[in-house]
């Protein structure tokens, strides 16, 4: 059997369950307005960076703060709340640095 065909079984038989039943956004267009209006050389430079896994800072260090704010929540020291807190206003301070210098350019 070709990969191509043991893809569509796997994916016929997983539709047969219904595991795309109830997926956000069911039946709904999907609005690709911002893909097409991404110039060509941007959306394959993005395509690259996806494929190899890699994130955009700013993207990275939203992580990273999300992580720090659950750890944050979890934390009964005053001592660790406040490096927490200082780690995620370090980072937070550097997102936004690097947002403000992407819209400068």
């Amino acid at each position: 059997m070709s990969p191509t065909k043991a893809v569509d079984a796997i994916i016929e038989e997983a539709m047969r369950r219904g595991e795309f039943d109830n997926l956000p956004g069911a039946g709904k267009p999907i609005d690709l307005s911002a893909y097409f209006n991404t110039p060509e050389e941007v959306r394959l430079a993005y395509s690259i960076l996806k494929n190899a896994d890699v994130l955009p800072q700013e993207a990275e260090l939203l992580k990273e703060i999300a992580a720090l704010k659950k750890e944050l929540e979890v934390c009964a020291e005053e001592a660790g709340k406040r490096k927490f807190q200082r780690e995620i206003e370090k980072r937070l301070l550097k997102y936004n640095l690097l947002v403000e210098r992407g819209k400068s350019r």
